[in-house]
């Protein structure tokens, strides 16, 4: 089974700094309906005003990922890391028994836009930890966040598969599903199809029961996105 969730129909969190789209449930908007997907618990597509950002807060117990999609993010938390993390970079926080982070658009005049995601880990405590890497794409479905970091990913505390999307325009591949797994698609830019359904930027789609995916990009341009497997 596909089931879409139109870029349109997302969650909104609207401040003179910030405007986020929720994929999931999160603060203010609320529905029982789509509170997680298998571990996935947030994809927030949020633009945040120049020289604007998120001040210092805290998180234990979740796997915290961004993707810049543009500008740049300055990160700074209470294990000592302070980084910049520029458009195509992945940066990931495992929270563990806790940590206090900020982030923050280091352009003074341009919006940053990043995917903020949580995965729910498979074990709780333990220390913080944190991960950045810019990874080459190897083809249209290449690895970035795996539960045992296997050939330079990222390791994720959680049976989770993160993968960059990268299809050339009308670009087909197929993509096989284990049992009892599921599949979560966000695309970021262009047009694709999963067998008779359209996705458009901004457009989610959860996947279960199925054993084989095909994917095109359709249109004229690239489509990029992300795609998790799940347990």
């Amino acid at each position: 089974m596909i089931d879409i969730r139109l870029a349109n129909q997302r969650g909104r969190g609207q401040f003179s700094w910030l405007s986020s789209k929720h994929s999931f449930s999160f603060a203010d908007y609320h529905d029982t309906e789509r509170m997680v997907f298998s571990s996935l618990r947030v994809i927030n597509d949020d633009t945040v005003a120049a020289a604007a950002g998120f001040d210092t807060h805290g998180h234990r117990d979740m796997e915290i990922i961004s993707y810049v999609t543009m500008g740049e993010m300055a990160h700074k938390d209470s294990k000592g890391n302070i980084q910049a993390l520029p458009a195509g970079e992945f940066q990931l926080m495992s929270a563990g028994r806790g940590i206090y982070h900020s982030e923050f658009n280091v352009s003074q005049d341009s919006p940053l836009q990043f995917l903020q995601i949580w995965i729910e880990p498979n074990e709780l405590g333990g220390e913080a930890s944190y991960q950045q890497k810019s990874f080459t794409q190897t083809g249209p479905i290449t690895a970035i966040v795996t539960p045992s970091g296997e050939a330079g990913t990222l390791k994720v505390k959680q049976d989770a598969y993160l993968y960059r999307l990268s299809l050339a325009a009308q670009q087909q591949v197929s993509y096989d599903i284990k049992p009892l797994r599921k599949v979560y698609i966000h695309l970021i830019q262009g047009q694709l199809t999963i067998g008779g359904a359209k996705l458009t930027a901004g457009d989610g789609a959860a996947i279960t029961h199925l054993s084989q995916l095909e994917l095109q990009a359709q249109g004229d341009k690239e489509a990029i996105g992300l795609l998790f497997d799940l347990a």
